[in-house]
């Protein structure tokens, strides 16, 4: 859902396999510590664990 929302509104990310990555992996825990995905961060600053819809729109000045 976070990747076709993303593509929907032309907001380039990068993604990561944390299932095959082991050092993604390690700062994704890091990050937010857990290993639910996804994990999305915002301007290196915002972490938000799953997908909230509203939440990101929010932060990347969307409407949801």
């Amino acid at each position: 859902m976070a990747k076709e929302y993303f593509a929907e509104q032309g907001i380039a990310y990068t993604n990561y396999d944390v299932a095959t990555d082991a050092e993604k992996r390690m700062e994704m825990v890091d990050k937010s510590g857990q290993m639910g995905v996804p994990v999305i961060v915002i301007d290196d600053m915002d972490i938000i664990v799953g997908f909230d819809k509203p939440h990101v729109a929010q932060l990347l000045g969307l409407s949801a």
